[in-house]
């Protein structure tokens, strides 16, 4: 900044001129940074000879197909997850507090610059003002010389701490000091004393300026005054190095801080970073435990976030992995255990057969038998590997009276005996006929094997309410389907193993046909369906078996409907109202 002023009073002419010089740093950083993930391709050719035939002879030629070039399997990090999120958190938070250093201390260097000038233009504003009026206020006269006006002014002033005020006019130097600075062997250092740099900046053609030397930075002003045609100069010098070293001791104290925080942050991060990946690491350590004959570990689920479902997902994926590794075992379980009998009884007869016709035509009788035996024990175990697959069961709109009368149809040609459809339930329903049909055959085949011959098989079909239920839901219920017989009935204690694999409960003899899967087939069917197989027997009172299937309905209704008489006068002749204990 430059300013001039010209002023004539009382005979004194007066020139002032300043520049106040003003400086700023600004800090300044860089990086870059570029990085290239090299790729590596690889290319095949290949080349095939031509054939010719020549003389009935057929010629081929073929070059081989030079290896395929693998890519190199690249190797992750060997740090830890933990480690790295806490250094990666470690470095960021470093990172910020690094720059918000720097910035602070070019704010704090850019202050103490801006408060240095401010206060050279407050004692240069001061002095003009003082010299303009050019007039002695102790006589009223004007100023006979230079020296008197600059030493009436200095000692009226008070520098601040680090100023210093010179006056220089004729052969004399008039100084106020505050600048409280010294040498470098401990003695008082004083600007006017230093006649190599008070001559630097009296020499110098600029009005201000800035100086560096052992007392650290000098800014400096000067205003050249001209009294009775006497030349003088009002010089201003701030030292800022006091306030410098103020500041370096802020920026000390806050890296100090800094540094505290920053070691405080690193230990924070790994906690949490730890507490974070603890489910990935129950995740491993269930993983390391998880062996071929024990898949039952399973990763405890504390929280509802990301990793939350992770581990649950995983849970979830082991208990596909366990259900279907039960299943493949106990399909294996099951084939060995009751395949080994009929094996064993062929290989017997094998063995003893002789030469008599009766005793082979007795031993291929008992090998047909036997044979027979496996083949329906591999079928239904078969049929019970696929009921763990979800396609096992194919709902589709039903007509529930029309797959009652097919049901009964298939019956009629199942033994010679009365089949009674007591009840039909109408409607529309989404299931699976065929499984639900193929469950009311083999409770009528029980029904056959272990009740006396010609006695009736009563069963039915019918909607009742589901108290499971819930309420504004679609119209629906509980499909039944049942049969009951006249047999022998079944033992209390047996009653909670009838629908599993490979029990005979109620069997008189071990001679009687079947192997004890037919039931679980009825409960794998009921399961794939949402709904359950039930029997209620009692000894000599014959047995209820029934399944109950959830289904939403369009209408439904339970009833022995005349139309169907009238379709079908020899099924009316077999319906009759069904008495005593219902099932239920």
């Amino acid at each position: 900044m430059m300013m001039a002023t010209g002023m004539t009073t009382a005979g004194t002419t007066m020139t002032v001129a300043m520049t106040t010089a003003m400086t700023s740093r600004r800090p300044a950083a860089a990086a870059s940074s570029s990085g290239s993930t090299p790729s590596a391709t690889a290319d095949r050719s290949q080349e095939t000879g031509g054939g010719g035939q020549e003389h009935g002879r057929q010629e081929h030629s073929a070059e081989p197909d030079p290896p395929s070039v693998e890519p190199a399997a690249s190797r992750g990090s060997r740090i830890p997850a933990r480690w790295r999120i806490a250094g990666w958190i470690v470095l960021t938070t470093g990172f910020t507090l690094l720059v918000l250093i720097l910035v602070m201390r070019s704010l704090l260097i850019n202050d103490v610059e801006t408060a240095a000038n401010v206060a050279i233009e407050q004692e240069a504003d001061e002095f003009r003002t003082f010299a303009r009026e050019g007039v002695d206020p102790r006589t009223g006269e004007p100023f006979e010389s230079v020296a008197e006006l600059l030493e009436l002014y200095l000692s009226r002033q008070h520098p601040d701490q680090g100023e210093v005020l010179i006056g220089v006019g004729g052969d004399e130097i008039l100084v106020s000091d505050n600048s409280r600075l010294t040498t470098e062997s401990g003695e008082e250092y004083h600007l006017a004393s230093d006649t190599a740099t008070l001559d630097r900046i009296l020499d110098s053609p600029d009005s201000g300026g800035v100086l560096t030397g052992e007392q650290g930075q000098l800014r400096w002003g000067k205003i050249t005054i001209n009294t009775q045609g006497e030349p003088g100069v009002f010089v201003v010098a701030e030292f800022v190095e006091n306030s410098m070293e103020a500041n370096d001791r802020i920026i000390r104290m806050t890296v100090l801080v800094a540094l505290g925080g920053l070691l405080l942050t690193a230990g924070i991060s790994y906690l949490v970073a730890g507490r974070i990946l603890a489910p990935v690491r129950s995740i491993g350590r269930a993983a390391a435990e998880i062996s071929e004959s024990d898949l039952s570990v399973r990763v405890p689920v504390r929280t509802r976030d990301d990793l939350g479902e992770l581990a649950q997902s995983f849970n979830n994926m082991l208990d596909r992995i366990e259900d279907a590794h039960t299943a493949q075992r106990r399909f294996v379980d099951d084939a060995s255990h009751e395949l080994r009998t009929p094996i064993t009884v062929i290989r017997g007869h094998l063995e003893l057969l002789g030469e008599d016709p009766g005793e082979r035509a007795a031993t291929l009788a008992v090998v047909d038998r036997e044979l027979g035996r496996m083949s329906r024990i591999v079928t239904d175990l078969l049929m019970l590997a696929k009921a763990e697959r979800p396609d096992f069961v194919v709902r589709e709109e039903t007509d529930l009276a029309k797959m009652m009368l097919d049901v009964e149809s298939t019956l009629q040609a199942l033994d010679d005996r009365p089949w009674l459809l007591m009840e039909v339930a109408e409607g529309r329903a989404a299931v699976d006929a065929q499984r639900l049909t193929q469950v009311m055959v083999q409770y009528a085949t029980n029904a056959v094997q272990y009740s006396p011959p010609g006695t009736p098989v009563r069963f039915g079909s019918t909607v009742v309410p589901d108290d499971d239920a819930g309420a504004g839901g679609p119209v629906g219920g509980l499909l039944r389907l049942w049969m009951s017989d006249a047999g022998r009935g079944i033992d209390e204690k047996d009653m909670p193993r009838v629908f599993d694999r490979f029990n005979r409960a109620g069997a008189g003899s071990a001679h009687e046909p079947g192997v004890g899967l037919g039931l679980s087939i009825v409960r794998a069917i009921a399961d794939a369906h949402g709904g359950r197989a039930w029997v209620e027997s009692a000894v000599g009172e014959g047995s209820t078996f029934g399944i109950d299937v959830p289904v939403p309905l369009d209408r439904t209704a339970v009833a022995t409907s005349d139309e169907h008489a009238a379709v079908s006068p020899q099924r009316a002749a077999l319906r009759v109202r069904r008495h005593g204990r219902e099932p239920r």
